[in-house]
């Protein structure tokens, strides 16, 4: 029996399509972030038994729109875009790629932290304007800092591994958190106010959710040291933007580097784009050849052995809890 496979978005990479072709599946690529009512309409007309988002949204009315669905899964792990209530409904679990772009986006965040202490985005740009600001640039040593945590799954715990040269003291907060890594310069903090308050760098590595929606405003900002440095590729809509911007523009922190945004892309007149201590990067912690043919890969196969009879891994399936018992 063929079964069909749509994706919201392009082809997947060439190993997770031959795998499909492998299982006989048909694969439905799409237009990236095409139209509620296009897409509506494709799904209604494929009947799609599985969806991979990759790019926009999945609402109730594109889920409903295919009676024959029966596994979403998400090409990474960001799962804010994907009406989790509406498959649930259905009985229709929603997978994410568990950890398989968590190196990419951990090196990211790694990244984003050097560009911004030593301000490196800000003086490519100098140069290429002719400037040599070698008298007045100064930057700042991450060796001895707090790093701040905010969620320790797969990305988090990555990170703490890649600073670990710098002898960091890591501060944790992620109240779903079971068991903490042994290590004498990692600790768990279970008030996230403290952990704001004590970190020079703070990551964020936690999904969205209606909880955390803002979850960096006025106050917090407030509260981080004056030299400390936000790192965010996370999600866009934990960051409150008119908060942050008022606070790299009156120096209440040194620094952000940001991957993610809300909205996205940020309008063209954004005032983020007049701060030099933001570095931004478009949402791209997770392109890199590996990640994208793990993930791909990862999803294909998920959808493969659900329908094989095989139960996704609990972890992955982000909406059980909304399953009626």
């Amino acid at each position: 029996m063929t079964r069909t496979l749509l994706l919201t978005g392009p082809e997947l990479t060439a190993e997770a399509m031959a795998y499909a072709a492998s299982q006989g599946i048909r694969v439905i690529p799409t237009t990236p972030y095409a139209p509620v009512d296009e897409l509506t309409s494709i799904i209604s007309a494929e009947q799609p038994d599985a969806i991979i988002v990759r790019q926009g949204k999945l609402s109730r009315e594109m889920i409903n729109a295919s009676a024959k669905l029966t596994i979403i899964a998400k090409h990474g792990v960001g799962y804010d875009t994907i009406d989790i209530a509406a498959a649930a409904d259905r009985s229709i679990p929603v997978t994410i790629a568990l950890g398989a772009n968590a190196q990419s986006v951990a090196e990211h965040a790694f990244a984003l932290m050097f560009s911004v202490a030593r301000q490196t985005a800000l003086l490519d740009a100098r140069m290429r304007e002719g400037h040599w600001d070698k008298a007045t640039s100064v930057g700042m040593e991450l060796s001895g800092k707090t790093l701040g945590l905010v969620g320790l799954g797969s990305i988090g715990r990555i990170l703490m591994e890649l600073v670990a040269p710098l002898r960091m003291t890591v501060k944790v907060y992620d109240p779903y958190l079971q068991e903490l890594p042994s290590a004498p310069n990692v600790h768990l903090e279970r008030d996230f106010e403290a952990l704001v308050a004590q970190s020079d760098i703070i990551s964020l590595h936690c999904p969205l959710t209606e909880q955390n929606r803002n979850l960096f405003g006025e106050a917090q900002f407030n509260r981080m040291r004056p030299g400390s440095i936000l790192i965010n590729t996370a999600r866009g809509e934990l960051i409150d933007t008119d908060a942050l911007v008022e606070a790299l523009s009156s120096r209440k922190i040194a620094g952000a580097g940001l991957d993610t945004f809300n909205p996205e892309p940020p309008p063209a007149d954004s005032p983020l784009w007049g701060l030099p201590t933001l570095v931004a990067t478009p949402h791209v912690g997770a392109n890199t050849v590996e990640a994208r043919d793990r993930v791909g890969l990862l999803a294909v196969q998920q959808i493969v052995n659900f329908w094989n009879g095989t139960a996704p891994d609990p972890r992955a399936v982000v909406n059980r809890h909304l399953f009626q018992s």
